[in-house]
Order: structure tokens, then sequence, then C-alpha cells
């Protein structure tokens, strides 16, 4: 058993994917998309030089164009901006109060609501950085997507509030409350909806319980995945509150690689029930409805392998050390830093 040959100072990265039936796909225009996002991303100088540098190693556009490897041109750049939203963000908020997190999601949320206003003096960068991609992307996209993304996106920076308050008062959920607001802070929801960007699918469509049933699955296995591979960072540095693996340890008093273990079949249950519910995804009586759901359903699951492969192909969880890490799955736990 590997698990036997583990020291105290080393974990053990389960393959999440082992049974998933989708492999890994590059969408075909992610080289340029790549270059025109990144570009865009840096000319809002969200970081000084040392930071910039880090963030540019962890390659968010590539995440966007594996876990879209099926858009169109337009819509392969689109995901590219939206990444690079979602992880200025991520970085910014992690650091700052709840208060402070507040004010950034309210410029984020307002500049998406008027992106034809310009934005403050003084404001963070996040609210222009968000009006740009917005406005970008309502020249291209159906007005019922547009409805669900700005709904959808109201609910990742809620719970991204959430998830300062708790930093600010060190709550550490229970498992079920924990599994609830990190749904909506991994922000896949609002991701999923670009699947949609093209298409007016009517929300009985929607909200039919086999599709419902399918994005939960989906998001779920996308957290627990991001969970696992960054816990090692963030309880180095001291930030591993809001991670799966801290609440297991703690709720059932257990070992760093039981609660992998378990993780690891939670995982497991998730990813049978979306292989099951896909056979129950009924037609819906027109062909071009069923060909919009079956592009959705697609988008779902080249998600969960886009997202795990990202972990390992990019710097931002194992450095250059991705690659031999996603053979052998074996990774040396950091040193905790010091205050």
């Amino acid at each position: 058993m590997v698990h036997e040959m583990l020291t105290d100072t080393q974990m053990f990265i389960p393959n999440l994917l082992d049974n998933w039936p989708w492999p890994r796909q590059l969408n075909p225009y992610h080289a340029i998309s790549k270059s025109e996002s990144d570009s865009w991303a840096q000319s809002f100088n969200a970081f000084d030089s040392e930071a910039q540098h880090v963030y540019n190693k962890c390659n968010f556009s590539l995440l966007g164009s594996l876990a879209f490897p099926t858009v169109d041109k337009n819509g392969c750049r689109i995901v590219c901006d939206l990444m690079h939203l979602f992880f200025v963000f991520d970085e910014y908020s992690d650091v700052a109060s709840a208060s402070v997190v507040q004010s950034q999601a309210d410029s984020i949320m307002d500049a998406m609501r008027n992106p034809t206003h310009p934005r403050p003096q003084g404001e963070s960068i996040l609210g222009e950085m968000a009006r740009q991609f917005w406005e970008n992307v309502i020249r291209s996209t159906t007005p019922t997507f547009q409805h669900r993304f700005i709904a959808a996106f109201q609910e990742y920076t809620d719970a991204v509030v959430q998830q300062a308050l708790d930093r600010d008062h060190h709550n550490i959920r229970k498992i079920n409350q924990y599994l609830e607001i990190r749904r909506d802070t991994i922000g896949i929801k609002p991701s999923l909806t670009i699947l949609e960007s093209q298409f007016n699918l009517p929300d009985e469509v929607m909200r039919h319980p086999s599709l419902i049933a399918l994005q939960s699955a989906c998001v779920d296995m996308v957290a627990i995945c991001n969970d696992l591979v960054s816990y090692n960072n963030e309880q180095a540095r001291g930030d591993e509150e809001h991670n799966l693996v801290t609440i297991v340890m703690r709720e059932h008093k257990c070992s760093l690689t039981d609660a992998f273990t378990w993780i690891s079949s939670l995982n497991d249950n998730v990813a049978d029930t979306f292989l099951s519910v896909l056979k129950t995804v009924p037609s819906f009586g027109d062909r071009t409805i069923d060909e919009q759901v079956a592009f959705y359903i697609d988008g779902l699951r080249n998600w969960v392998r886009g997202n795990d492969t990202w972990s390992f192909e990019s710097g931002r969880y194992f450095g250059v050390k991705g690659l031999e890490i996603q053979k052998k799955r074996m990774v040396d736990l950091l040193p905790r830093r010091q205050a």
C-alpha cells in the first residue's frame, strides 16, 4: 500500500479521475487567446513585479483553454479573461478583511451591471477589470445567458465575502456547511454558464433535475480536486481553514492521510452519481435544444478533466514538479512559514 510508505512529511494525492472516461483536450485557439488575455490582464498592473512573476507561472489562461476545449475563438478569449478576473479577485480577497472584500465585490458587480459607465477614481482595479470583461462579453452573447451569468456571479461574490467573514472570525465549518459555501466560492457556477453563451435555453430545461444533478456533481468534483491540490500551500502559509482537508480532519479527528482517503471516496461517489445521472437525461422534444443540452453536458465533463489537468500542468500548486507529481502522486509537505 502506498499509504504505508508515507513519512510524516509526505502526503499522497489520489488520482480522482482514474475512472473518468473523458480525456484531456486543449482548445485549438489556446495560443492566441492566451497571448491576448495575458496581455490584457497585465495591463491593469494588479501586482508588483515579483508577485506578477508568481502569478504568471499559474498559467490561468491554460485553465480556461483546458476547461473549455470546444468553444470557438471568441469564446476561448472570454474564458481566459474570466479566469484572470477570478484569480486576481482571489489574490486580492484572500489577504483582505471582510469589509474590504465586500467593497471589492460591490465594485465588480456594479461594473458588470453598468459596463458603459466609467469607474470612479480611487476604486480597486477589479472594477475596471470586470467592466472591460463584461463589456466585451455582452457584444457576442445572448440576453438569456447574460442574466444567468450575472445572477451566478453575484452568488459567487457573496460567498467570497462570507469566506472572508469566516476567516476574520476563525470560523471553521462542519463538512456539510463547508461544502455549501465552497460550491459558490469555487466560482464554477458562473463559469459553466459560459457554455450557454450562444443559447437561449429555457428555464424549464436548465432546471430539469438531471441537469441540476450533473451540474452539482461537476461543481463538487472541481471543488474537491482544488482543495486537495491546494492544501499543501495553504497549510504552509497558515491559510487552510477554508479547505475540505482541514474540515474533515477536525470533524472526524483523523490524520491527513485518512482525510485524503475519505475525500477521495466522497469524490468517487460524486463521479458515480454523474455517470448514472448522465444516462437519465431526457430528450426535450426539440432537436436544437437537445443539441445545446448535449453541448452543455459535454462542457461539464470537460471542466472536471480540465481542472484536474491544469492543477498539474501549471505552476499554481506544485511549481515545476507538477507533471512528476501527477505520475507519482507523492508530495513533500511544505514547512509551516513563520508569521
